[in-house]
């Protein structure tokens, strides 16, 4: 019995050492030392495949497995140990604090408890006392030394601005200098709180009219006495003297109305023309160039003479240092011209139409004007207020010149006396003439009264004929001279553009110039100033 024991453990011990091996799993088991041991796996899966599935196999099965176990790990050489690394010596690093006393300590004492890390909910406010604003500090030990002097600056500004509001405030409420009494008489000067108040009103008011009034107060220069023409006619660009519009085809094109250079040349000698647009003064001195090269047109105005009234543009007449009783003006806009409009024709606007006659059409009326010698035109304009002046003015003269045919036969040619041609005129015309001492003809022409018995002529052939042998005299000297005209006109524009320039670098360089060279002129030189001394 005791030699078939033996045997059989024998036997066993062959087989569990001829038994192949599964795969070895690497397991963790942490150790004292923290050092990681491997082991192989207890079951591998070929192993579990075919081992036995009754019970009373598994039982005698695991006395087996433990002591091949034990066996394996006594005949397996132990590993040698990792080498421990070396605890640095923290206090021999460099401190990078810079002197700036740290919080880590203060935060983290009677915390020891708390996990290091802590749980921070949706919200994003962390649980935790670390928390930047939230913490155990008060507030102002999470604000970095750039949010102090921001905050530093902020304050100060705020409180400069305050004072210059009041300081400027107080300074507005001043007495009125001796310039600005004589502009605000019911503004009288005291020591008074509504005084005060009342200057501060008026200077801040005029601070916000110097942005909005034109850029003058007198638009015009004062107008010589000698100058041959009282009138005073202002002429709007957009689409009454020119019409621009776009296209993809073609982009951006002007067009010129038809009739401009004749109605320019023609009222010429009647009037003073003045263009009053409210287009940029840049941008509508290059059109005025080529539109009117030979300059009829005397004084050019842009939007910079206009004036900004409830959020619109305004050309306010009152500005031109010009009597208002003699001056028109014709726009394509009545907003811009709402100021006065006793003073406006309204016209239609230009659309580009190369047929268009409406502009030439009211030569006539305005020739009437400066014929007649009223002294106030706004009373002319009103009467044909609501209708098409060109249209109406044409009617009244076929009535007038009807009438005055059938006068003619009635008083008969060679009468004398009675009332004059040019009366009779005007009274026929609804309009009463004021003043006819400037239609004195020039030498060798026959008086209007003289032409109205003599021939039957009417007062407004009289002058048409005039105006017209001065027109065609005026066209006859620019075909001639015209080109040269032109050439001095450009000569002159390249001329001043230089001593612009000039003088703009001359502005420049005398900064750099030294004072005794500037106190010395061009003509005195050292060597000059010592010959004359020694004289």
């Amino acid at each position: 019995m005791m030699l078939s024991r033996a045997a059989r453990l024998g036997a066993r011990a062959s087989l569990a050492t001829s038994a192949p091996r599964g795969p070895i799993v690497f397991s963790r088991a942490m150790a004292k030392d923290n050092k990681p041991r491997f082991s192989r796996a207890q079951n591998p899966p070929a192993q579990k495949a075919a081992a036995p599935t009754s019970e009373s196999q598994k039982q005698n099965k695991q006395p087996q497995e433990q002591q091949q176990q034990r066996q394996q790990q006594q005949q397996q050489p132990e590993q040698p140990t990792e080498a421990e690394e070396p605890i640095p010596d923290l206090s021999k690093l460099p401190d990078l604090t810079q002197g700036i006393p740290s919080t880590l300590e203060y935060e983290t004492a009677g915390s020891t408890s708390r996990s290091a890390l802590s749980t921070v909910g949706d919200g994003g406010a962390p649980t935790s006392g670390g928390g930047r604003g939230k913490g155990e500090l008060p507030a102002s030990a999470y604000v970095s030394s750039s949010d102090r002097n921001r905050s530093w600056w902020a304050r100060v500004m705020l409180v400069g601005f305050t004072a210059a509001a009041v300081g400027g405030t107080a300074y507005l409420g001043r007495d009125w200098e001796d310039d600005e009494v004589a502009k605000h008489p019911e503004q009288p000067n005291g020591w008074g709180l509504g005084l005060w108040w009342n200057r501060v009103k008026v200077r801040l008011g005029d601070n916000v009219t110097y942005y909005q009034d034109p850029a003058f107060e007198k638009l015009l220069p004062d107008l010589d006495p000698s100058f041959e023409r009282p009138y005073t006619l202002c002429l709007s660009l957009e689409d009454l003297l020119v019409h621009s519009e776009w296209s993809r085809e073609h982009g951006w094109r002007m067009a010129k109305r038809p009739g401009v250079d004749y109605f320019l040349r023609y009222l010429s000698q009647y009037y003073e023309l003045v263009l009053f647009t409210s287009v940029p003064f840049a941008m509508a001195e290059p059109v005025l160039r080529k539109l009117d090269p030979y300059h009829f047109i005397m004084w050019p105005l842009g939007r910079e003479a206009t004036k900004y009234q409830d959020g619109e543009i305004v050309k306010d007449l009152s500005y031109l240092n010009r009597d208002l009783s003699k001056v028109i003006i014709i726009d394509t806009n009545a907003k811009h011209v709402r100021v006065q409009p006793e003073n406006a024709i309204i016209v239609p606007k230009w659309t580009g139409d190369p047929n268009d006659k409406e502009l030439v059409a009211l030569v006539p009326f305005l020739e009437f004007i400066h014929a007649m010698q009223y002294g106030d035109v706004r009373k002319t304009i009103k009467s044909f207020d609501g209708t098409d002046i060109p249209v109406e003015f044409a009617r009244r003269e076929a009535l007038v010149r009807a009438e005055h045919n059938k006068r003619l036969e009635t008083l008969g040619r060679k009468k004398k006396g009675g009332e004059s041609g040019m009366t009779w005129l005007g009274k026929a015309l609804g309009l009463k003439p004021s003043n006819l001492s400037l239609m004195v003809p020039p030498p060798g022409e026959e008086n209007q009264q003289e032409a109205f018995l003599k021939d039957g002529k009417m007062l407004q052939d009289v002058v048409r004929e005039r105006g017209m042998r001065n027109y065609l005299l005026m066209e006859e000297e620019i075909r001639k001279n015209g080109e040269k005209w032109l050439k001095e006109d450009a000569e002159m524009q390249e001329k001043a553009q230089k001593e612009a320039m000039k003088n703009v670098q001359g502005f420049f360089t005398n900064w750099f110039k030294p004072a005794d060279s500037e106190a010395q002129t061009p003509e005195q030189t050292p060597e000059k100033q010592t010959s004359e001394k020694s004289a």
